[in-house]
């Protein structure tokens, strides 16, 4: 990686799998997941914002998934051998970039594997889903962090928020109040800067159903959701997805962050799906 260039971490060896973590793209959590698979791939990591090299607590602006793609080929360009192809896993807000690298580059990417993208825009009801994300950024940006991961968790899950907690003091019962964080400490939390940069206009994105149902891309591409997310909306949405653009849909363990719940069980699921297509 040049100074300039995309950040992005390499391990192991064997052909090249990019991985595209979710959230503001952070990859905490998935260290052993890449580990399990740096036996049999090239495990590159891509960091959109650099937020595990240095760059946390630096300005950050509203993200556009464009972007997140564009940076994705560039690593590619750095990290693949001439006439070879990459396969690539995005998970969450990083499956809906690797939608996007599909429709946009696909001229080296052997497969493409994208588990439970906030990609509602095309569902049936998607103008509505589109709306619940759009408030629990409002709920973020007017009472912080804690009571917009109680939003966002319910509008996974399909149910309504539930109430602040509840706290007892002097004998009586009174409401916790949240509250917005100061720029400070949103620079310094990732899920905060996603709240604020990403969740929004990710889940606002509509990809190019032509270009991903055309032959050549389709045929590369899985949706992917987790066994513990059945009857959650990004299961729902990963399986319209796929009817949506023609592509597979395969099931992974664990819900919606299975590849760090789940990480060995979840690396050799996907090594498995990955054995059976091969580059061009």
């Amino acid at each position: 990686m040049t100074e300039s260039g995309p950040h992005h971490d390499v391990r192991g060896s064997g052909p090249v799998l990019l991985v595209l973590p979710g959230g503001a793209g952070h990859p905490m959590g998935l260290g052993p997941f890449a580990e399990r698979l740096a036996a049999r791939f090239t495990v590159v990591t891509y960091d959109p914002l650099g937020l595990a090299h240095g760059r946390l607590g630096l300005p950050v602006e509203d993200q556009r998934v464009e972007r997140w793609s564009d940076g994705a080929r560039q690593v590619l360009d750095a990290v693949l051998p001439d006439g070879e192809q990459a396969y690539v896993v995005g998970f969450s807000s990083g499956g809906i970039a690797a939608l996007d690298l599909l429709a946009r580059h696909p001229e080296r990417l052997a497969h493409v594997v994208a588990h439970e993208p906030p990609c509602v825009a095309p569902l049936p009801d998607g103008a509505l889903q589109r709306g619940r994300f759009q408030e629990v950024v409002a709920t973020y940006r007017a009472e912080g962090p804690e009571a917009a991961a109680r939003g966002l968790g319910a509008v996974l899950e399909g149910r309504e928020p539930t109430a602040r907690p509840i706290s007892a003091g002097d004998g009586e019962e009174t409401v916790t109040e949240g509250r917005p964080l100061g720029r400070e400490e949103e620079l310094s939390r990732p899920m905060a800067l996603f709240l604020r940069h990403v969740l929004g206009p990710f889940t606002a994105y509509v990809p190019d159903r032509a270009a991903l149902a055309a032959p050549h891309r389709t045929a590369r591409l899985t949706l992917a959701a987790g066994s513990d997310s059945r009857g959650h909306l990004l299961y729902r949405t990963a399986e319209f997805l796929a009817g949506w653009t023609g592509g597979d849909f395969a099931e992974f363990p664990g819900g919606h962050v299975g590849a760090a719940t789940h990480a060995e069980e979840f690396a050799d699921r996907l090594a498995g799906l990955l054995s059976l297509s091969r580059p061009d």
